[in-house]
């Protein structure tokens, strides 16, 4: 029988004999991680009862904790937020046919600003020495090529389930909101936000993953205990790792992973599913983060900076999960939908301050296939400069540490950003000293660079604005509003790779939410 919301969460296994541990190199031999709540699932053995897919059932609901979160007494602003509101068909019906509407403002804007705004361009000339200093102009081409080349190409809209395919076989879909404990609030609203999803379908599993000595009482919240050590990995991936074999994953589970402060409307939950059953070709997959969740517009500099994360999903990442079905830029820790085997496959047993990204290229090279959900989840910026900036350099630093060689290209592409900001800052002022022309071709694909940049914070913030509800008029005004304020976003961008490389972190930093 379907499993009626509220019951305890049921967890589908072939048999009732443990599993053998996976020897892992590198890991301890002795490793019983899970054995306390491994001992607990099974002593309710006796109250076993057959699923319809004739798989046994016993209950996994975590066992209690000495230390607890109890009695959280939560904000008068928390409290009356309403979290998981969003327009998730609006904002991808409108993507779905941008496409076209983006090659034509582009390519029209790169024109207007190459042939008709004057910027001292000159046909006469192919090249001369100021061309020299001006080349940190070019370096961003790379990667707004790439985005360029996302933004044209079609956004696939979710399509009805196809009626002559038999979906894909699904016992449980774990939607885990992953987090240190301490950060009660953004814990406890993500949880208001969720916790009526296990209604939408049998399968879903709402459950908070915390470090001990932290623990939410009265929700479904596993701790993972001080005790768990993996060969390699802390805090959130150590979590993860204890979660993974605790749980024990099966081809048929899936797990949708997000950050403490991200939230899931039932409209994307459900396109969630429809990814796990029909697109049977893919493993894992992501969709669009909006960071429009929470105290949105509080403080526009962070709110803009974030603006360029989710026009950078609507390209680049599109790109990869829709075109290419292969991890080259990378992932997500949240909104990050991977299927049992695979992370039995790849584990979180990693090492790594990025350990999504690391996640995702391990699962290529086993031969995973990733696709795109055309869903949303909703997160918020960063509160003040200092989380900010920790967490663009953790993400700098992680990146560029990784072991594989496409990373670190990819970070040496980031910090060429920070190259092209200095160089820009030295034309202008050589510029009065050493007044030179600029060859037109040169020009243009500066201009190109530069519209497509700021393209990406405008159209970021559009859809935000969109996804919010607000006034037309207002969702105009944020144009403008947008490309002030992105120049500002740049520089601060642009300080924390220098913080990164200056004093690059010791340990994973947790900001405040």
């Amino acid at each position: 029988m379907p499993r009626k919301p509220g019951s305890p969460r049921k967890k589908a296994i072939p048999d009732l004999e443990p599993p053998a541990l996976v020897e892992v190199p590198g890991r301890p031999s002795n490793v019983s991680d899970y054995s306390n709540d491994t001992a607990s699932r099974y002593s309710h053995a006796s109250s076993l009862e057959t699923l319809n897919d004739q798989n046994l059932a016993i209950d996994v609901a975590p066992t209690p904790k000495k230390a607890n979160i109890s009695d959280i007494q939560l904000s008068e602003e928390t409290k009356d937020v309403v979290l998981n509101k969003g327009r998730t068909k609006l904002v991808m019906a409108l993507m779905s046919w941008a496409w076209i509407f983006h090659a034509i403002i582009i390519l029209g804007a790169t024109y207007v600003m190459s042939f008709w705004i004057p910027q001292g361009y000159t046909d006469e000339e192919i090249w001369n020495k100021g061309c020299y200093w001006k080349m940190g102009w070019l370096l961003p081409l790379p990667y707004t090529a790439i985005c360029f080349a996302g933004l044209i190409l079609p956004i696939h809209n979710a399509r009805p389930p196809p009626k002559d395919v038999a979906p894909r076989r699904v016992d449980n879909l774990y939607i885990l909101t992953v987090t240190k404990g301490d950060n009660k609030e953004a814990v406890m609203r993500a949880w208001n936000a969720h916790k009526h999803l296990e209604k939408l379908d049998p399968c879903i599993r709402v459950h908070v993953l915390t470090d001990e000595p932290n623990h939410f009482d009265n929700i479904n919240c596993y701790t993972c205990p001080k005790s768990f050590s993996t060969a390699r990995s802390k805090y959130k991936a150590r979590a993860l790792e204890w979660y993974r074999t605790t749980m024990r994953y099966t081809e048929h589970d899936w797990v949708l992973h997000l950050d403490e402060e991200s939230v899931i409307d039932d409209e994307s939950v459900q396109r969630c599913l429809n990814f796990i059953r029909y697109e049977k070709d893919y493993s894992w997959g992501q969709g669009i983060i909006l960071y429009n969740q929470y105290k949105f517009w509080r403080n526009p500099f962070f709110t803009v900076a974030d603006g360029l994360r989710v026009g950078d999903d609507l390209a680049r990442f599109h790109l990869q999960y829709t075109y290419l079905r292969r991890p080259v830029f990378g992932a997500h820790g949240s909104f990050l939908l991977t299927n049992g085997a695979v992370e039995n496959a790849v584990t979180w047993d990693l090492g790594s301050l990025t350990e999504d990204f690391q996640f995702a290229v391990s699962a290529w090279k086993l031969g995973f296939k990733c696709g795109n959900i055309s869903g949303i989840v909703r997160e918020q910026s960063p509160l003040d400069l200092i989380g900010f900036l920790k967490q663009r350099r953790r993400w700098f630093v992680g990146i560029r540490r990784l072991p594989s060689f496409l990373p670190k290209v990819l970070a040496l592409f980031w910090a060429l950003g920070l190259v092209s900001l200095y160089c820009t800052i030295a034309s202008i002022v050589l510029g009065f000293y050493v007044p030179t022309d600029t060859p037109r071709w040169f020009g243009i694909l500066k201009d190109f660079s530069f519209i497509v940049f700021i393209y990406l914070y405008v159209l970021g913030m559009f859809v935000q604005n969109v996804d919010k509800g607000y006034n037309p008029i207002l969702v105009i005004i944020g144009i403008p509003v947008t490309v002030a304020f992105q120049f500002v976003a740049v520089i601060m961008e642009a300080v924390a790779v220098m913080y990164g490389i200056i004093f690059p972190p010791a340990d994973f930093d947790v900001i405040k939410k």
